[in-house]
């Protein structure tokens, strides 16, 4: 599966905001000092990172992760990455897991805004996260209150070792005004899950991904209900607009789908995420509840409406989706 949730206790923004550093999101990892064990690309895999005992490859012990030689010099070992989408970072995830003696004792993070091209020589960095420690086989989230927009990151890890996974979770810089049909609720135009009731086998945070799922953990899924009620999450659109179609995609899941989905919706800019969720099961309906069937894409055509903010998504009684689309046209400012 490619979604699963390793941490449930993770932090808020972990679950809220796209990891840019995703390589299937686009994300690149452009440059490193070293990769002697383990290429720099596997720190960006969408997967959870696994240990094979017994596996070794021509340079030594095979590692899920990017992992450089014994350092015996001064200095330090780096990687630049591109992320997916220039944009805010509200957190990262330095995860060491798997990694146990041989991960690094102290990493930082930096950051440039580049508005075309790589990074090069003449490239100014800004530290957003100040040198941290480290343990062995651990995720480490950090919060990062620098609100400026980035395109790449520098980790630097001190002096060597090797890293699991770099998540960098943020929002995309918004989508500007345009006629064009966009989906709105898209992570990579700047849409993101606000709250939701229940993800026990799946984040809600995947249904905003692009493309259809590859597999059943690459989707939002939800525990067996066994009391009145539906299970919903909200969504933020990229920016106010007007909904036009939506799609809702069930890829994978066959004996486990809802049986019905609908929409409700409102125009509320400056909500709190508590006033959102106290409100949302009052807000007008968008979409009435539609029946679902098993890895199927489904499509709705809206009727023309009112320019909206936020969408709860409520499925009936629970069960797994894969992808929400939301497709509309911004608002005119």
């Amino acid at each position: 599966m490619a979604n699963l949730i390793s941490d449930p206790n993770a932090p808020e923004f972990t679950r809220r905001y796209p990891n840019l550093a995703d390589i299937r999101l686009g994300a690149e990892a452009l440059y490193a000092s070293d990769e002697f064990f383990a290429v720099k690309e596997r720190m960006l895999a969408p997967t959870e990172p696994v240990f094979i005992p017994g596996k070794y490859d021509e340079h030594g012990k095979w590692m899920d992760g990017w992992e450089t030689r014994r350092r015996r010099g001064p200095g330090h070992d780096w990687c630049i990455v591109r992320l997916a989408r220039p944009g805010r970072i509200y957190g990262v995830d330095l995860d060491t897991r798997n990694f146990t003696g041989n991960y690094p004792p102290g990493a930082s993070l930096e950051a440039c805004y580049c508005a075309s091209g790589e990074p090069g020589a003449e490239t100014q960095w800004t530290t957003v996260l100040p040198v941290v420690e480290l343990g062995g086989n651990a995720h480490h989230y950090h919060a990062i209150e620098n609100t400026a927009s980035w395109s790449h990151v520098r980790l630097s890890i001190y002096p060597d070792g090797g890293i699991a996974r770099l998540r960098i979770h943020g929002r995309p810089d918004g989508v500007s005004q345009t006629d064009t049909e966009l989906d709105l609720a898209a992570a990579l135009n700047g849409g993101y899950i606000v709250a939701t009731n229940n993800e026990h086998f799946g984040r809600a945070s995947a249904l905003l991904q692009p493309g259809r799922g590859v597999d059943m953990g690459d989707g939002w899924e939800t525990r067996r209900r066994r009391e009145p009620g539906n299970d919903w999450c909200i969504v933020a659109l990229a920016a106010p607009g007007i909904i036009e179609r939506v799609e809702v995609d069930t890829a994978f899941f066959k004996g486990n789908f809802p049986d019905s989905c609908s929409l409700q919706a409102a125009f509320m800019p400056e909500a709190t995420t508590q006033t959102l969720i106290t409100q949302s099961m009052f807000w007008a309906e968008l979409m009435a509840p539609q029946k679902l069937a098993a890895d199927n894409v489904h499509t709705f055509t809206l009727p023309a409406g009112k320019p909206i903010t936020h969408v709860r998504f409520n499925i009936f009684p629970d069960g797994g989706v894969s992808r929400l689309r939301l497709f509309g046209r911004i608002a005119k400012a």
